[in-house]
C-alpha cells in the first residue's frame, strides 16, 4: 500500500513522490506533541503504538536541518524532530468540501498552553544551537581529519570492493577448477586485482607495488571480510524496504550444500512502497538439527538479525523435494502453532501437482520426481534435445498430429508444468527410444557422462512400479490441474479457485470411495504401457524378497499396486490438500473478493466482512469495518484495479526466469558445486539492488581497522609458514 501524509490538507502519496515518509514516535510524549501539531483532533484518542503502525507524515512538515540522508538511497529524521509545517487554511476556501482529515479548533486554554510549549522548546532549540556551534567548532579544530595514509587506504579498500561486486555480478568464482592438485592456477580475485593495476589502477598499485610476485595479496580472512560486508550491505538495503512494507512472507527453497553443509535458501516477499510485489533472496540457512531447532533459527534470523517481527508475517511457503520434504511440513506446522497468521501455503513459482507429488513421503513417488528432475537437466542441452524430438517423429510417425503436439509439450521447463505426469506417460515410449540410441551412440557425438546419465534414467523408467505409479499419479492429480492453474492465476483467478475447492475434495472423495473401479482401469492402462515399451508386469523384487523371507502366500500384481501405490497416493493427494488449504487459509484467499476487479466480477455481492476477520487485528479501526467496505463498493463500483498481497500463492509481476529463485538457480547452474559461494551467490541474484561502495568502505574501517587486518594477516602468514615447515 502507498504511504499518505496524515497531515490536514496535504494529499501526498508515497507512489506520487520522491518524499520521505516518517512514522509517528513510539515514545508516548513525543508522539502527542506531533498529534497536536497536527491538529488532528480524530488521531487524540491513539495510542503511539497505533499511530506508529498506521500514521505517516512526509517531509514537507519538518525543517529541513531535521532530515539527515544517510546514504543516497536512506533518509531518516534527527531524534528531536517535530513536525512545524502545517497548511491549516486552505480547507477554509472551499467550505462545502467534505474533509476526511479534520482540523481540531483550539480553544484559548489550548493556544495558551502551545505557546508556552512553544516558548520552552524554543529555549531548548536556541540553547541546542550553540551547543551545536560549539561542537562543529570544536569538531573541526579537535577532530583529527583524514590523513594521507587513510584516504589512500580507503581508496584501496573502494577498489577491492569494486572488484567483489564485479566477481559477483559476472558469476566468476574466487577459485578456478583445477585439474589436478599439482596444477597451478591464479585466484580469480588475484587476477583481477592484477588486470586492474595494469589497467591503471594507481590505489591498488601503490598498496602492493613491493608484493613479491608469487605471494598472494590478501589472505583468505581478509577475502571472507570483503565478502561479508558487501552481503551485509546489499541485504540491509532490502530489509529496509521489508522494514517499510511491514508484512512479509518467509518462502524457502530447495536445500544448496556449501562445504558438505546442507543450506536453506531463504526468500521474503512483501509489497513496496511502489505497490510492486517483490520476492528477494536474503540468505542461506543451516539446515542441521531437529525441527524446533531450525524454527529457533529462522526466528532468530528474522527477528534478532535482522530486525523483523514475526507478528507480522503472513505466509510461508516451502520449495521442498526428497527427504527434506517431511521435515519442512513439520517446520511449517510449528510455525503456524506460534504464528497462526504464518498461513503455509503453495508458492507460486512451482505447480501445485509438483508441489503435492514432492509432498508424498513414498519412495516410488520420490523415485519418479528425482527421475523428473534428471530428466530435466539431461535434456538441457541442444544435442540430447534433437535427439529427443527425432525419437519423438520416429515413434509417431503414423501420428504427425500428436508427435508434433509432443514436440511442443516437451519445450524447456516441462517437467515442473501442471501437466508433467501426462506430458511424461505420452512420452515414456520415445523417451526410451531416446535413451538407447544415445547408449549406441553410433555417431560418437554423446560423451561417456552423458551415456551413463541416460541409461540410469532409461533402467529407472524401465520399471513397472514405476510405470504404475505414473499413471496414478497422472490420473489423481487431473482433478487438481485446474485448481492448480487458477491458483497461479490473475487475482481473480486465484479467488475463484478457493471457492473451487470443495468441489475438488467432492471429486476426491468419489473416487475414493470408488477406489475398486478406479484402479482396475488404471492398472490396464499401466499394462497397456508396460506392453508398448517391452517391459515384464511383475510386483517389485524388493518385496518379493520380504516376502519370501516372512513366509507369506503368493500376491498378485493388481493387488499388490493397489493397496501399496494407488491407496497411499489419493490418500496423501486428499490429506495434503485438506491440509494446505484449510479453513484459515481458504478465508484469507477469499479475502481477494476486496479486489475491486473481483468484485465487478461478482456484481458487488459479496460478504467480505466474514473473510476479513482474519485480519482484524492488523487494520487501525476494526468496528468500522463494514462502513469502510460499504464506501470501498461504491467506490469501485464503476471501475477496476488489480491490488497486491504478501502470500506466496499469488504470482509475481516478474517472468519465472527473473525471479529470485530462478536467478539463485541460473548462479548454481553456472559453475560446479565446489565453487558456489554463499556471498557471492547474494551479490549475483541481488545485481538489481543498489549498492554505495563508500558505505562499504565505511562499514569495513568499523568493523576491521586497518591495523587489527594487518596483524591478522600476519598471524596467517605465519601459521601457513609454520605448517608449511612441519
Amino acid at each position: 500500500m502507498p504511504n499518505f501524509c496524515a497531515a490536514p490538507n496535504c494529499t501526498r502519496k508515497s507512489t506520487q513522490s520522491d518524499l520521505a515518509f516518517f512514522r509517528f514516535p513510539r515514545d508516548p510524549e513525543r508522539c502527542r506533541i506531533w498529534v497536536e501539531n497536527c491538529r488532528r483532533a480524530d488521531l487524540e484518542a491513539k495510542t503511539s503504538d497505533q499511530l506508529n503502525k498506521h500514521y505517516r507524515l512526509c517531509a514537507k512538515h519538518f525543517d529541513p536541518a531535521m532530515v539527515c540522508k544517510t546514504s543516497p538511497y536512506r533518509t531518516v529524521l534527527k531524534d528531536t524532530a517535530i513536525p512545524t509545517i502545517f497548511d491549516l487554511t486552505s480547507h477554509l476556501k472551499n467550505p462545502h468540501t467534505r474533509h476526511r482529515k479534520r482540523i481540531k479548533e483550539l480553544t484559548e486554554e489550548d493556544i495558551r498552553k502551545i505557546k508556552e510549549r512553544r516558548l520552552a522548546s524554543s529555549i531548548d532549540q536556541i540553547a541546542s544551537k550553540k551547543d551545536a556551534v560549539e561542537d562543529s567548532t570544536t569538531t573541526n579544530e579537535d577532530e583529527p581529519q583524514l590523513s594521507t595514509e587513510e584516504k589512500a587506504f580507503r581508496e584501496y579498500l573502494r577498489s577491492l570492493f569494486e572488484a567483489v561486486v564485479m566477481l559477483g555480478k559476472q558469476s566468476i568464482p574466487l577459485m578456478p577448477l583445477k585439474a589436478s592438485e599439482t596444477e597451478l592456477k591464479p585466484n580469480n580475485f588475484q587476477a583481477l586485482l592484477d588486470y586492474r593495476m595494469n589497467a591503471g589502477d594507481e590505489a591498488l598499485k601503490k598498496r602492493f607495488e613491493a608484493t613479491a610476485v608469487n605471494s598472494e595479496y590478501l589472505s583468505v580472512t581478509q577475502q571472507s571480510q570483503l565478502l561479508d560486508v558487501c552481503e551485509n550491505t546489499v541485504r540491509e538495503e532490502m530489509l529496509m524496504e521489508v522494514r517499510e512494507s511491514r508484512f512479509f512472507s518467509l518462502v524457502t527453497g530447495d536445500l544448496v550444500e556449501f562445504a558438505n553443509e546442507k543450506h536453506l535458501p531463504l526468500f521474503l516477499r512483501f509489497v513496496n512502497q511502489q505497490n510492486v510485489l517483490r520476492e528477494e533472496f536474503l540468505d542461506f540457512v543451516p539446515f542441521d538439527g531437529d525441527e524446533p531447532a531450525l524454527v529457533e533459527r529462522l526466528e532468530a534470523q528474522l527477528t534478532d538479525r535482522w530486525g523483523l517481527s514475526m507478528e507480522d508475517c503472513r505466509g510461508q511457503a516451502h520449495k521442498a523435494t526428497g527427504i527434506s520434504t517431511t521435515k519442512m511440513k513439520a517446520v511449517a506446522v510449528l510455525l503456524m502453532e506460534k504464528y497462526p497468521l504464518a498461513l503455509h501455503m503453495p508458492c507460486s513459482h512451482m505447480a501445485l501437482n509438483v508441489h503435492l507429488t514432492n509432498s508424498l513421503p513414498f519412495p516410488n513417488v520420490q523415485v519418479v520426481m528425482e527421475t523428473l528432475r534428471r530428466i530435466g537437466a539431461f535434456f538441457q542441452t541442444q544435442s540430447t534435445q534433437d535427439e529427443l524430438k527425432k525419437a519423438i517423429s520416429t515413434h509417431y510417425q503414423k501420428n504427425e498430429e500428436k508427435g508434433a503436439a509432443l514436440k511442443q509439450a516437451c519445450s524447456p521447463g516441462w517437467t515442473e508444468e501442471h501437466n508433467v505426469f501426462d506430458v511424461l506417460l505420452d512420452m515414456l515410449p520415445p523417451l526410451l527410444l531416446c535413451m538407447d540410441n544415445i547408449r549406441d551412440n553410433e555417431e560418437g557425438k554423446f560423451a561417456a557422462s552423458v551415456v551413463a546419465d541416460g541409461y540410469s534414467i532409461a533402467e529407472t523408467l524401465a520399471d513397472f512400479e514405476i510405470v504404475v505409479t505414473i499413471v496414478i499419479l497422472k490420473n489423481v492429480l487431473t482433478f487438481t490441474r485446474a485448481f492448480g492453474r487458477n491458483l497461479q492465476g490473475e487475482t481473480l483467478d486465484v479467488f475463484f479457485a478457493a471457492n473451487s475447492l470443495t468441489a475438488v475434495l467432492h471429486s476426491l472423495n468419489e473416487v475414493n470411495d470408488n477406489i475398486d473401479v478406479y484402479h482396475e482401469f488404471w492398472y490396464e492402462e499401466a499394462v497397456s504401457v508396460a506392453t508398448v515399451i517391452e517391459i515384464p508386469v511383475k510386483v517389485p523384487r524388493l518385496f518379493l524378497r520380504k516376502q519370501r523371507a516372512a513366509d507369506v502366500g503368493e500376491i498378485q500384481a493388481e493387488p499388490y499396486f493397489k493397496e501399496y501405490v494407488t491407496m497411499p497416493v489419493i490418500h496423501g493427494i486428499m490429506q495434503e490438500v485438506e491440509d494446505m488449504f484449510s479453513e484459515t487459509n481458504l478465508k484469507a484467499l477469499k479475502c481477494l473478493s476486496l479486489v475491486p476487479a473481483v468484485m465487478g466480477q461478482m456484481k458487488f455481492n459479496t460478504t467480505e466482512e466474514n473473510y476479513a476477520d482474519v485480519y482484524r487485528n492488523d487494520l487501525p479501526n476494526p468496528d468500522t469495518l463494514p462502513a469502510e467496505l460499504h464506501c470501498w463498493r461504491i467506490k469501485w463500483k464503476h471501475r477496476g484495479k488489480e491490488v497486491l498481497s504478501t502470500l506466496p500463492v499469488l504470482k509475481l509481476e516478474d517472468s519465472k526466469s527473473d525471479t529470485a529463485s530462478g536467478r539463485l538457480q541460473a548462479y548454481l547452474d553456472s559453475m560446479p558445486p565446489q565453487q558456489w559461494n554463499k556471498s557471492l551467490a547474494m551479490l549475483n541474484v541481488n545485481t538489481h539492488v543498489k549498492h554505495d561502495l563508500d558505505v562499504m568502505v565505511d562499514k569495513y574501517c568499523r568493523l576491521y581497522p586497518e591495523d587489527d587486518t594487518e596483524v591478522d594477516a600476519e598471524s596467517e602468514e605465519v601459521a601457513e609458514e609454520d605448517a608449511g615447515m612441519k
